[in-house]
């Protein structure tokens, strides 16, 4: 069994007759573009021909591009740190992070170690985003001049 419907002009007289039937503005306006040759001399018959007369006397270019410099990061990635307590809490990172004085909850940072797993220079100087293993947290990024490097883990891992 199909389906078909028919509209005739007469069904859809209701809904023209409805509304006023105003000629809009059509959104999609053309406007006419044309080239216009250019006053000044063609750029490129001048460097022809200036390239031509200077072949003769023309040398290699003998400097390579130059490459920005690769940052000098005071740390390795991997490296294995710990906070200095003093540095921490005397910090804008200690106070923006607003614990009471002497707070307990963050000894881990200066007794466990943790490890350097990214290096950046920001505008305030050298970071490092700092994990510590063995500790259920979110890395941190701090500065690394309240870094202390460490050899080894002196603490077992689980």
């Amino acid at each position: 069994m199909a389906f078909s419907s028919t509209f005739s002009h007469n069904s859809l007289s209701c809904f023209s007759s409805s509304f006023p039937q105003t000629p809009r503005p059509s959104p999609f306006r053309f406007t006419s573009i044309r080239a216009v040759k250019s006053a000044e001399p063609d750029k490129e018959k001048l460097a022809k021909s200036n390239t031509q007369q200077d072949s003769s006397n023309a040398q290699p270019p003998t400097t390579a591009p130059k490459y920005p410099k690769k940052p000098v990061y005071s740390m390795k990635k991997g490296q294995i740190v710990r906070v200095d307590k003093e540095k921490y809490l005397n910090s804008i990172n200690y106070l923006s992070v607003g614990h009471p004085p002497y707070y307990k909850g963050l000894d881990y940072i200066y007794e466990d170690r943790g490890e350097v797993l990214d290096l950046r220079i920001f505008e305030t100087g050298e970071y490092a985003l700092i994990a510590w293993v063995g500790i259920p947290t979110a890395p941190a990024w701090l500065p690394t001049d309240m870094l202390i490097k460490s050899d080894k883990l002196n603490y077992e891992r689980m």
